[in-house]
């Protein structure tokens, strides 16, 4: 399936709370997708579904706001994720990934988390947080078209809850991109669907202005630690790789190294800025 292809996803609140355990299908397909927010933990382990072979997903945040995210399998998914409830601090959701069939194997499974893990580090949304990469488990040809096909429904349910680590940036032309300029400053980006894109290759400024809102600290603190800004000089910091915003304003903000209205900052080729093609055009 294509990201252009229509489709209906079900999704189902199984105590009438939108803000709870809800699971998400499509439902000519076989994969469902439960999300846990890990405050509803208790009940969602008492569910069937989590006690089945699956392939899982924590995520949550850094001290500095980055959205990060932890690849796991288990036999038993409702164990394994209250065992990460004791052990790891970080996380607010699960998402966990199973067969409505039960057709998932070990070797599935550990095929999926190897292939999602590949997934997470190519297309750089996320901050990953594994430790060690999983091992690739052996199947054949034809179980790997249909775990394939898996994939790409777990793909299309994760983002239709709201977290799209599998979705890679659709990048315009360099023609078309949005440049954002200021004293040694000057990056290229694009306004997307879940906020703003600044391209690798962006040149950022170093010295942050007296008047800058402090909550953008721990926010480029955060991209340094991740490798997404390197140093070039005493003045700059280059991107090593795309990375998406909340907001052009946010965007504008790191970039410029002052606090920024995005909407002004961000222009097209032939000068429009941001603000008068999508807000006011």
């Amino acid at each position: 399936m294509t990201p252009s292809t229509p489709r209906t996803i079900q999704i189902f609140l199984p105590d009438g709370n939108p803000r709870g355990v809800r699971l998400a299908e499509i439902t000519s397909r076989t994969v469902k997708v439960v999300q846990v927010p890990r405050a509803h933990l208790d009940a969602a382990c008492e569910r069937q579904e989590l006690a089945n072979v699956g392939v899982y997903f924590l995520v949550g945040e850094t001290d500095s706001g980055m959205a990060q995210v932890y690849v796991g399998e288990a036999e038993d998914c409702a164990v394994r994720l209250r065992q990460h409830n004791k052990a790891k601090e970080w996380w607010t959701t699960a998402l966990v990934c199973i067969s409505k069939t039960q057709d998932f194997t070990k070797s599935h499974v550990k095929y999926l988390e190897w292939y999602a893990h590949q997934e997470v580090v190519a297309i750089g949304r996320f901050r990953l947080e594994n430790n060690t990469v999983p091992t690739k488990s052996h199947v054949s040809e034809s179980v790997t078209a249909d775990l394939m096909d898996h994939f790409d429904t777990m793909r299309i349910l994760v983002s239709t809850l709201g977290y799209p680590f599998f979705d890679r940036i659709q990048t315009v032309s360099v023609a078309e991109r949005l440049v954002c300029k200021g004293k040694k400053a000057q990056a290229y980006g694009e306004y997307i669907d879940d906020g703003f894109v600044v391209f690798a290759g962006g040149v950022a400024n170093r010295e942050f202005a007296a008047s800058i809102d402090t909550y953008l600290i721990p926010i480029r603190n955060g991209l340094l630690d991740a490798g997404i800004l390197k140093i070039v000089d005493t003045e700059t910091y280059r991107f090593t790789k795309d990375h998406v915003f909340p907001s052009p304003s946010q965007a504008a903000a790191i970039v410029l190294a002052r606090t920024a209205n995005g909407w002004i900052e961000w222009k097209y080729p032939d000068g429009r800025t941001l603000d008068e093609v999508k807000r006011k055009g």
